[in-house]
């Protein structure tokens, strides 16, 4: 078994999930990717490889049970354990109040943003265990701070946000933190922009138009930094947390681990 440190992370075919595995590949961890665009997530493997690092990609949908089956299977027969898990695959829509929802969008909300990363816990609790590993969900400021027309990922996200607290509650061996990862410059902020201004009271969608105006949003590789110091390092003290990604306890030491470089 290699000493390299073994981290799962999904919705890593681009934006921030690609740049957590691209951080973690850069330390020396080995990586095993995941995302629904089979097509990204092969080049995105590509430049891992073309960059020196280790990556092993398993295409698939984190609401679908045997999609993280495989993930965590891949993982053990191929590396033999895991360190640490990220759930980071996540969807923003529904954009609607809750009086106008569509009920299957917003059960599909709910099962990529808060029943996929049970599905994926689930399945790699044992190995977690065997190596004090880490779990690192990917929370967000909606999952306190209600935000209209966003019912269905506030509600998911304040879910996630639970659950990470009640692993650590049942699993004292595994550290589990959930983040906080600011406003960052992806597609999921795109997508408010174009279909805000029709949803969403209109001083909120004028919001974030300015953010991208004004730039104001968080490249991604930022808060992807805090991220997988994170899935590598996380002390067992922060087991339970939701953590903001600028917390200094965590872009201190992960800037000396990574550097500033990207």
């Amino acid at each position: 078994m290699k000493n390299q440190p073994v981290v799962i992370v999904t919705g890593a075919s681009r934006g921030m999930g690609a740049w957590i595995a691209r951080w973690l590949s850069r330390a020396g961890a080995d990586v095993i990717i995941t995302a629904r665009s089979y097509k990204d997530l092969q080049a995105h493997e590509k430049n891992i490889r073309a960059d020196g690092g280790i990556a092993v990609s398993v295409s698939g949908d984190v609401s679908d049970p045997k999609t993280c089956f495989d993930v965590v299977e891949t993982a053990m027969n191929r590396f033999g354990k895991i360190d640490a898990l990220v759930n980071n695959a996540g969807i923003l829509e529904p954009i609607s109040k809750i009086a106008e929802c569509d009920p299957e969008q917003f059960k599909q909300n709910i099962l990529i943003n808060l029943i996929g990363p049970f599905y994926m816990i689930r399945e790699a609790l044992s190995a977690l265990r065997e190596s004090k590993g880490r779990v690192i969900n990917v929370s967000s400021g909606a999952a306190i701070n209600p935000v209209a027309s966003w019912s269905a990922y506030c509600a998911a996200k304040a879910g996630l946000t639970h659950l990470t607290r009640v692993l650590a509650a049942e699993e004292p061996s595994i550290t589990a933190v959930s983040v906080r990862p600011g406003v960052v410059d992806t597609s999921m902020q795109a997508l408010i922009r174009e279909k805000g201004p029709k949803a969403m009271p209109p001083e909120l969608s004028k919001y974030f138009i300015n953010l991208k105006q004004q730039d104001k949003l968080e490249p991604p590789w930022v808060p992807a930094r805090s991220i997988a110091w994170l899935a590598m390092k996380a002390p067992p003290e922060l087991s339970g947390e939701l953590i903001e990604y600028d917390d200094p306890r965590i872009v201190t030491p992960a800037n000396d681990l990574f550097g500033d470089a990207h």
